[in-house]
C-alpha cells in the first residue's frame, strides 16, 4: 500500500512539474537571431544586437512610447507572454549561418528566426527555416535575389538593392535638372559576394536603361589587401560617377588607395554597408567628406519621426552610449514587425505567425524609419519601404534626398584629396 501511495505521489509531482513547464513555455516566445558578432563587421552586429535587445525590453515591459506593444508587459495576444531571444554569431560565413539556423530550430526550439545582415548568410539560413516551416524575418540584407526564390516563410522589411538603386537614379535625374549639371558616365566597383555582385548587376541595368556610359565594372574580394590595380583602372577611365558596393574594411582600403593615387571622381554614390558603418565617419575623418550613401535612416530625421529620439535614448543604454545608425534602426524596425505578427497570431504556431506576417499592415506613424509603412507583397518584400540618401558633410551624415526630407544641399563635385587636406 505504501509503495502505491509513493508511486502515486511521484506521478502527481511529475504531472504537476510537466504542467508547470508547459505553462512556462506557453508564456515565452523564443526567437533565434543570427548576427555577425565577430569578424570585420562585428560592430555592426553588436549594434544590431543592442537594437534587438532594446526592442525586447520595450515589448516585455511597459514603456512610454507611442508605438504598438510598448504600453503593455509582454504580448497581449498571448496573455502577456514574454519574448526571449537566442542570439548566435555566424561570423559572416554562410555555412556557419546554416548550421546555427539548424541548431536554433532543432535544439533551441525557436518559434521564428531573424537575421542575418550578410545576404549570403541570410540566403543559407533562410532555406533551413523554409524546409522546417519556420518564419524568417529579415531587417537589413539587401540582395534582390532573396525575395525572388519563391519562399513561403521569408519576409524582408527593408528595401533591397534594386529599390535603393532606383532611389539613386531618381536622385541623379532630379539633381541634374535642379542644378543644371551633366553626369554622363559611371564606374562600378564591388566586392564579389552575394551583396556586391547583386548590387553591381542591378546598377548596371539602371545605367543601361538611363543611357549612362558604363566605363568600368570591377569586382574584387572583400578580404583583399590591395586595391591598387582596381583604383588605377578607375582613375584611367575617370567616370563622372563611382558606384561602390563595399563592406567596412574594403571601404577604408579603397579610400586609402584612392588618396594615395589621387583618384578624384566627381561623385561617390555608395550602396551603404561600409559607408554606413557606425565608425565610418569617425575613422575615415576628412577622407569621408562628400561621400553619398543610401540608407533608410539618419538621425536628422528625428524632427519628422517623433519616436526616433526616444528609441535612440533606450538604445544607447544597450550600446554603451552609441547612437542608432542605419543597420540597428532597420533591425529594430523589423524585429518589432515580427513581434507584432506573433502578437496578432495569438500563437507560437509557425503557420499562424506566417499568416499574420502576410496580413501585416503597419502605418508609417508606428515606425522609426521613413518607410511609408510595412505591408508585404506576394514575394515577402515590404512594398511600402522607402530609402534616403545622405552625404558626409563637415564630419557627419546629412540627409540630401528625397529633397522634401533634405537637411542640407548636395555638395558637388566631391572635394579633391588636395582640398580635403
Amino acid at each position: 500500500m505504501k509503495i502505491k501511495i509513493i508511486s502515486f505521489l511521484f506521478a502527481s509531482i511529475f504531472a504537476f512539474s510537466s504542467l508547470f513547464v508547459n505553462i512556462v513555455k506557453a508564456n515565452e516566445v523564443k526567437i533565434g537571431v543570427l548576427l555577425p558578432l565577430t569578424g570585420p563587421v562585428a560592430q555592426i552586429g553588436l549594434d544590431a544586437k543592442a537594437a534587438i535587445e532594446t526592442a525586447v525590453d520595450i515589448i516585455n515591459n511597459k514603456t512610454d512610447l507611442n508605438i504598438p506593444l510598448a504600453k503593455t508587459e509582454g504580448l497581449p495576444g498571448l496573455k502577456g507572454a514574454k519574448i526571449k531571444v537566442v542570439i548566435v554569431d555566424h561570423q559572416g560565413k554562410p555555412e556557419i549561418g546554416q548550421g546555427e539556423a539548424e541548431r536554433l530550430i532543432n535544439n533551441e526550439k525557436v518559434h521564428a528566426l531573424f537575421g542575418a545582415y550578410f545576404s549570403g548568410v541570410t540566403a543559407t539560413s533562410s532555406l533551413v527555416a523554409e524546409r522546417a516551416g519556420i518564419p524568417f524575418v529579415n531587417g537589413s540584407s539587401s540582395s534582390p535575389a532573396l525575395t525572388e526564390r519563391g519562399l513561403k516563410y521569408f519576409f524582408r522589411v527593408s528595401p533591397h538593392d534594386g529599390q535603393f538603386t532606383k532611389l539613386m537614379f531618381d536622385f541623379l535625374d532630379e539633381f541634374q535638372k535642379k542644378k543644371n549639371v551633366k553626369i554622363s558616365s559611371a564606374s562600378i566597383l564591388h566586392e564579389d559576394s552575394a551583396f556586391g555582385t547583386d548590387s553591381a548587376t542591378t546598377q548596371e541595368k539602371f545605367i543601361n536603361d538611363k543611357k549612362y556610359k558604363l566605363l568600368d565594372k570591377i569586382a574584387y574580394n572583400a578580404k583583399a589587401t590591395s586595391l591598387s590595380s582596381e583604383v588605377q583602372k578607375l582613375k584611367a577611365s575617370n567616370a563622372d560617377l563611382l558606384l561602390p558596393s563595399s563592406y567596412t574594411a574594403d571601404t577604408y582600403l579603397f579610400l586609402k588607395t584612392a588618396k594615395e593615387l589621387d583618384y578624384n571622381p566627381k561623385m561617390i554614390l555608395a550602396q551603404n554597408a561600409g559607408y554606413t558603418d557606425p565608425a565610418f565617419v569617425s575613422t575615415a575623418g576628412k577622407d569621408a567628406e562628400g561621400a553619398i550613401t543610401r540608407s533608410p535612416y539618419n538621425d536628422d530625421l528625428a524632427k519628422r519621426i517623433p519616436n526616433l529620439s526616444k528609441v535612440n535614448e533606450l538604445f544607447k543604454k544597450k550600446s554603451n552610449g552609441r547612437d542608432l545608425s542605419d543597420v540597428p534602426a532597420r533591425e529594430f524596425t523589423a524585429f518589432m514587425v515580427l513581434a507584432d505578427a506573433i502578437n496578432r497570431a495569438g500563437s507560437t504556431n509557425p503557420d499562424k505567425i506566417r499568416d499574420a506576417l502576410v496580413k501585416t499592415n503597419i502605418p508609417a506613424k508606428d515606425l522609426i524609419v521613413p518607410y511609408e509603412g510595412v505591408r508585404f507583397d506576394a514575394k515577402g518584400q515590404n512594398e511600402l519601404q522607402r530609402g534616403i540618401l545622405m552625404q558626409v558633410q563637415n564630419g557627419k551624415y546629412c540627409t540630401i534626398y528625397p529633397f522634401a526630407f533634405a537637411a542640407c544641399e548636395v555638395k558637388y563635385p566631391l572635394p579633391t584629396w588636395a582640398q580635403k587636406k
